[in-house]
């Protein structure tokens, strides 16, 4: 597939695109706020239900695994593929029979994550302060943000494991659901 050479044609057919859908964006963004909503006010429910979708995603993950590796078993790289499905298979047994002992994990390598964001942040913001001129000082900030989550989050340990991983996918979804409704109605009156 090629894509068009013309920029503003691309934009042309996004813009016609989302006007011509902006309730469906508009449906979509009212429910990621409400389901924000919801982890934010019930932050261990969907900490937990998150760790039983990762566990039955990693499960069906594994089963395809297996699947595809014995149909391309002669295939080079079989060994790796095989691994990698019995080890998605091992993912998603363990979060589905211990979801509240995989929380606390889960919640262990979100507090990793953000150290590793933030200070990676921070070195990209030190490294490039010329180029990004005054821009590398909210680069800066943020990967600070970073480390004070992470510090949060890890220093909170086991409690935090109740309620981390719900109250920030909910922020996601509550931001990335006001911004889907932004799109529909700014989409609407165009």
């Amino acid at each position: 597939m090629t894509l068009p050479d013309d920029p503003a044609k691309i934009q042309a057919q996004l813009d016609a695109a989302i006007q011509g859908h902006w309730k469906a964006f508009l449906f979509e963004g009212i429910l990621l706020v409400v389901f924000g909503l919801a982890a934010i006010v019930l932050p261990l429910l969907a900490s937990l239900a998150i760790t039983i979708l990762l566990g039955w995603m990693f499960l069906i993950s594994g089963v395809a695994g297996l699947a595809f590796s014995y149909w391309a078993r002669q295939a080079p790289g079989f060994w790796w593929s095989l691994a990698s499905a019995v080890l998605a298979l091992g993912a998603g047994f363990v979060l589905l029979a211990r979801p509240l002992e995989a929380t606390l994990t889960l919640t262990i390598v979100v507090g990793a994550y953000f150290i590793a964001e933030g200070i990676a942040t921070i070195m990209y913001a030190l490294d490039h302060r010329r180029e990004l001129s005054e821009r590398w000082g909210w680069m800066l900030v943020a990967g600070l943000m970073d480390l004070v989550v992470a510090f949060i989050i890890i220093t909170g340990l086991p409690g935090s494991a109740a309620w981390a991983i719900g109250l920030l996918v909910g922020i996601n979804l509550l931001f990335g659901g006001t911004t889907l409704i932004g799109l529909a109605l700014a989409a609407r009156k165009a």
